[in-house]
């Protein structure tokens, strides 16, 4: 299947650059799969298509402020954004720079509190950094560090990310890891989770850190031949246990997002889980563990999209995603959402 069938046109004033002032003031578009109807609501509204039988499942992976402004021993800017952690103080990351610096450069952050050398240069701006420090790596990012945003979200400064980084983090955000935030929960609230819970409407926690390759458009012209990115998954005993119930009892597996669903779609069996997961989600597919779907609206030819076409209907999507463009709903990470039921 060519990649070029996933496109779609968008005008760039529908991408999100800001999110909503209130996170449950996202608008919903919601998706019968088997008829193909649409509805226009909002996620406040979430509970109507869900029942006291149904599970929903969060993904509590949180952002670490992974984005950093440097300088070499030349003198020269410097920006990287942290990755994945090889070994103890050994990190992959993404590095900009006028002029790359070569193995062995010293490179400076934090205002001097944090040192790194650089020990090699990889694909597509990669480097990997030995970094030194009195203080904890993560504390430091926490005190210096920006939210890793999306490449279509533009700051003008460093000053302009101050919001971002409360909104680029879901409410239930706990265990640190993820180089970007799983934006279908960006929309809950405590008070909003906590009335559907009142409403029968439990949830549950796995744990993926979304890292960047979410981002990475499909470059190649065969979908097939793609290579997919691995990210780091887990998911507890009480989780599988509940998502268990919830079958027994006739309900329903409603993924928040799709970190959710390349979670649940790695378990051969619903059983706890700590690993790492590469599933390329794309039609046509069979899911095994996903009944429904809450998901943001997803760019153009990405793997992300695919994974909701196979859930849905090319055709059936590439339509709804048409008449989300022609009703001004909002795109991407900061965007509104889509409920597939």
């Amino acid at each position: 299947m060519e990649t070029a069938l996933f496109n779609y046109d968008l005008p760039d004033q529908l991408i999100a650059q800001q999110p909503m002032e209130q996170r449950d003031a996202s608008r919903m578009l919601v998706l019968h799969r088997e008829t193909g109807d649409i509805e226009h609501r909002t996620i406040r509204e979430i509970g109507d298509y869900l029942t006291p039988k149904d599970c929903l499942v969060l993904n509590n992976t949180k952002v670490i402020p992974a984005r950093l402004f440097g300088k070499k021993q030349t003198g020269g800017k410097i920006e990287i954004l942290l990755l994945n952690e090889d070994k103890p103080e050994y990190w992959r990351v993404l590095l900009k720079s006028s002029r790359r610096p070569i193995p062995g450069s010293n490179l400076i952050f934090c205002n001097g509190k944090l040192h790194a050398v650089m020990i090699e240069n990889g694909k597509e701006g990669e480097a990997l950094l030995h970094f030194k420090s009195e203080k904890p790596l993560l504390e430091l990012l926490d005190e210096h560090g920006l939210p890793p945003l999306p490449p279509y979200i533009h700051r003008a400064t460093p000053d302009a990310y101050t919001s971002d980084r409360e909104r680029y983090q879901t409410v239930y955000a706990r265990k640190p890891g993820a180089a970007a935030a799983p934006t279908a929960g960006l929309h809950f609230t405590p008070e909003l989770l906590d009335k559907l819970k009142q409403e029968g409407i439990n949830n549950c926690e796995l744990t993926l850190h979304v890292g960047l390759g979410t981002f990475r458009p499909v470059t190649a012209k065969i979908i097939t031949d793609h290579t997919m990115h691995a990210e780091r998954c887990e998911i507890s005993s009480s989780t599988a246990k509940q998502l268990c119930h919830t079958r027994e009892k006739g309900g329903r597996i409603i993924a928040v997002g799709s970190t959710s669903v390349r979670t649940l779609e790695s378990l051969p069996s619903l059983k706890p889980f700590s690993g790492s997961t590469d599933i390329f989600i794309y039609p046509p597919y069979t899911f095994q563990h996903t009944d429904g779907i809450l998901t943001n609206f997803h760019l153009p030819k990405s793997t992300l999209l695919m994974m909701m076409a196979a859930f849905t209907d090319r055709k059936t999507l590439l339509h709804t995603y048409k008449e989300a463009v022609s009703k001004n709903y909002r795109f991407f990470s900061y965007g509104d959402c889509m409920l597939i039921v």
